[in-house]
């Protein structure tokens, strides 16, 4: 069983008496995918509500359809873009979803959530006495905080010191405790060490939900994060043959996700799984740190199916920072509309954090790669916005000088028109099996897993299969647990 639904029943009594207290009720993946089953008064409450508001009505904005307003938002179409070919270089075309618009401003929050409800609803995490650590490399604490604090839970939230200082600020408003690891996005392993110290000093009093390797992160992405797309290219009526690739960062390998279920209803879709050139471990079994926040790095997520990849996209962050900086300085707007792109464009560029430009930077690479055509599509995630990164703005300004047009010209040339097909490389099935060997190293000699079940996640036909057949099965514990509570 590759995700626990074993239920405890003492403890979800306590979780209900919990929610019932509070006013709780909990969302199902199915009315996350398709907000419009929310009862109506639900989404008539959802008006008085700010996006951001610790109110556990919240719970039904995650999803990408929410009405893209600061406060009161009901829901609509999915929250996504085109990228002009003024800014891609691209003959293909290339959308993404925004992440600007979940509660805390970022898409990790739905993954935090699928990993929380169903412990919740099974009572394998007990709401009133136990702690939910969230280690991250970024946005997943900030959504862990979160949605424990609109639960009620106490928790602890886990992210390198070298992290951008607005993630760090708000989660003191938040979270439970705040504990800074060591070294920069890519020390993944000091995060893995940190929990291991937690679970020796307190034992049962703490519940880790680690994203790298909880099934439930990996099933989020699949049932949501890939119907929004779906729905996308259906309503824009994009013929199936050219739904030709999507491209996302490693990361937890939860976002990934979302692909697989793609290339179920495109099989001719291309997968890219996009990391940073500073630390090519994918690439080349490789190591190092960089400033591409929010990816991880090092390692290979247990819950990356690597078997279903078909290219690596290693991206330089030097690029991300100096895009970064085109897409915020008001040098790097007015060049970009010298250069011709539309004002609706510039406005949609603030949707762009720095993880968000790596990947749409991994899409330009696919698309040049395969050659795709006008009509080609490449969808890829904008996981946050710039909001989370200001702070490098000042940073890089210190470091290089104010940001003229001459340095607007450079980025846009350089680093966008001019992005190349170096550092891409298309999977051959040794290749993929090469980067899936890599899961040995951290995952069964570090973090406990067994080399049976590393094999099974190649050989095994059905064992990927197994994690969405739980998907039903999770939204029934969800209804049945809200009954039970009381309020719907």
């Amino acid at each position: 069983m590759l995700i626990n639904l074993n239920v405890n029943e003492q403890v979800r009594q306590h979780n209900i008496k919990r929610c019932r207290e509070k006013g709780i009720i909990l969302p199902t993946f199915a009315q996350m995918a398709h907000p419009d089953t929310i009862p109506e008064s639900i989404r008539k409450k959802l008006t008085e509500v700010g996006l951001w508001d610790v109110n556990p009505l919240n719970l039904f904005r995650i999803t990408w359809h929410n009405e893209p307003k600061e406060k009161g938002g009901r829901f609509g179409g999915v929250n996504y873009i085109e990228i002009p070919r003024q800014i891609t270089g691209t003959r293909a075309r290339i959308f993404a979803l925004v992440g600007k618009y979940f509660p805390t401003g970022a898409h990790k929050v739905g993954a935090t959530y699928g990993c929380l409800a169903p412990a919740l609803a099974t009572g394998n995490f007990d709401a009133e006495h136990q702690q939910a650590v969230w280690p991250s490399t970024g946005n997943y604490c900030r959504g862990g905080a979160y949605n424990s604090a609109l639960l009620g839970c106490d928790s602890i939230a886990i992210l390198p010191a070298e992290m951008s200082q607005e993630r760090f600020n708000w989660l003191k408003s938040v979270a439970g405790e705040v504990i800074a690891t060591p070294g920069c996005e890519s020390n993944v392993k000091e995060i893995f060490d940190k929990c291991h110290e937690l679970d020796r000093e307190r034992g049962t009093h703490i519940v880790i939900f680690n994203q790298f390797e909880k099934f439930e992160n990996y099933l989020w992405h699949y049932a949501i994060t890939a119907e929004a797309i779906l729905e996308v290219l259906r309503s824009r009526g994009i013929k199936p043959e050219n739904v030709r690739g999507y491209a996302s960062s490693t990361g937890s390998g939860g976002t990934l996700a979302a692909g697989d279920r793609l290339k179920e209803v495109y099989p001719g879709l291309k997968i890219a799984a996009g990391e940073a050139l500073q630390c090519p471990t994918l690439l080349r079994n490789g190591f190092g740190g960089h400033r591409i926040e929010g990816i991880g790095d090092k390692h290979v997520p247990w819950i990356h199916n690597v078997k279903n990849t078909d290219m690596i996209c290693s991206i330089d962050d030097e690029d991300c920072l100096r895009i970064y900086r085109l897409f915020n300085e008001p040098a790097g707007l007015e060049y970009l509309k010298k250069a011709g792109v539309a004002q609706a464009d510039i406005d949609n560029l603030k949707l762009f954090g720095i993880s968000g430009i790596g990947n749409m930077l991994s899409a330009i690479k696919m698309a040049k790669y395969y050659e795709m055509e006008e009509d080609d599509v490449v969808f890829t995630i904008l996981t946050d916005s710039s909001v989370m990164y200001t702070s490098r703005l000042a940073e890089q300004t210190a470091m290089h000088g104010e940001f003229t047009p001459a340095d607007a010209a450079m980025a846009h040339s350089a680093c966008l028109m001019h992005q190349g097909i170096d550092n891409a490389l298309e999977l051959t099935y040794y290749e993929r099996l090469r980067v899936h060997n890599l899961k040995y190293y951290t995952w069964v000699e570090q973090q406990g897993k067994t080399y049976e079940e590393l094999n099974r996640q190649w050989y095994d036909r059905d064992y990927w299969k197994e994690i969405p057949a739980d998907l039903g099965r999770i939204d029934t514990l969800i209804e049945d647990f809200n009954k039970e509570v009381g309020l719907v």
